[in-house]
């Protein structure tokens, strides 16, 4: 297969691995892409804004002209309160960024997934942590601060569950309430392990249900629907290949260490093609494991936090009168 063909092969959801692939692969910065990063290095996050500039950089990275922001930090599996709150506000402030709106907005929250599977729960979880107005605003608006917009939230299901395409779920509902905006939250795969409930992407190019798995369904863009999506997702498993690939990687690395570099060993594993040796690895396992996907063991626990994280930021990104003290009042 041609080298720049890597980045189709090695699952990834993540705009930044595959600029991150294609950098490495092309040994120069990707044409037609601009990256800015922002680090807060004593708060352990780190914000990359890829922005996908004309078509020879959506060519090269195999994604829509559009601007892909990405938020990192370990803390966000971990337990910790503060932390969580810090990284809200970070996300919050980058949704505000990608999608300017007016004050009385519409905004319809999207939560993709299959909440039966934990890996595939996020997009449920984050909607029922929602704070949705469109009701309040409509029946009780003397009681709503003038700050709040109205904001709508469902979570659709998968195909499996309810026998509808997503897609044609929130074509009709997109019918009836004419929201300005769509926010749609799902699940991702990752190239790299230590990405996995670690990231999140945010998108204003929309989102292809099921994705993350290989399991691509019609999208949800503002090309389908008529109206702007964000989409917002996590890597929550990564591919089998991909666990093994990295532990080869580390063990050539060891193994080249160790080598004579004019001996024949060294030189076999120098020439070692990334994307031969990736889909080597595939073809070996694809008999026993199938299209094996891989989470933590703590998958529930870490569930939870992202969605505290994301819907919270949501919360006072699109409510501007709402802070995270004001959240339990709204709830």
């Amino acid at each position: 297969m041609p080298k720049e063909d890597l980045h189709f092969s090695i699952r990834t959801d993540l705009a930044i691995e595959t600029r991150e692939m294609v950098t490495k692969e092309q040994d120069v910065e990707v044409p037609g892409v601009k990256v800015t990063v922002e680090e807060q290095k004593d708060k352990q996050i780190t914000v990359t804004w890829v922005e996908i500039m004309n078509e020879e950089g959506a060519k090269q990275m195999g994604k829509p002209i559009g601007n892909y922001v990405t938020v990192e930090s370990p803390l966000m599996k971990e337990n910790d309160i503060e932390a969580h709150e810090e990284i809200i506000r970070v996300l919050a402030k980058q949704l505000v960024k990608i999608k300017e709106l007016k004050e009385d907005a519409v905004i319809l929250v999207v939560g993709l997934g299959n909440w039966n599977v934990t890996p595939d729960a996020l997009g449920p979880k984050v909607v029922s942590k929602v704070i949705v107005t469109r009701h309040l605003l409509e029946h009780i608006p003397e009681q709503i601060d003038e700050s709040v917009r109205p904001v709508s939230a469902i979570a659709p299901g998968v195909m499996g569950l309810t026998g509808i395409e997503t897609s044609e779920i929130i074509e009709g509902i997109v019918e009836k309430i004419k929201p300005d905006l769509i926010i749609a939250i799902d699940a991702l795969a990752s190239r790299k392990t230590s990405r996995v409930n670690a990231t999140i992407q945010i998108a204003d190019t929309g989102v292809h249900p099921g994705s993350g798995v290989g399991n691509r369904r019609k999208g949800l863009t503002e090309e389908t629907l008529g109206v702007p999506v964000i989409a917002i997702g996590v890597p929550t498993v990564v591919d089998a290949a991909t666990l093994v690939n990295d532990t080869m990687d580390h063990l050539i690395d060891a193994m080249i260490k160790e080598s004579n570099k004019e001996s024949e060993l060294y030189k076999m594993l120098q020439r070692l093609d990334e994307q031969e040796k990736y889909q080597l690895i595939r073809e070996i396992l694809n008999p026993y494991v199938g299209d094996l996907f891989v989470t933590p063991k703590e998958i529930d626990a870490v569930i939870d936090r992202l969605a505290y994280i994301i819907s919270n930021a949501i919360n006072i990104a699109f409510h501007p009168g709402i802070d995270l003290k004001d959240i339990n009042r709204y709830k």
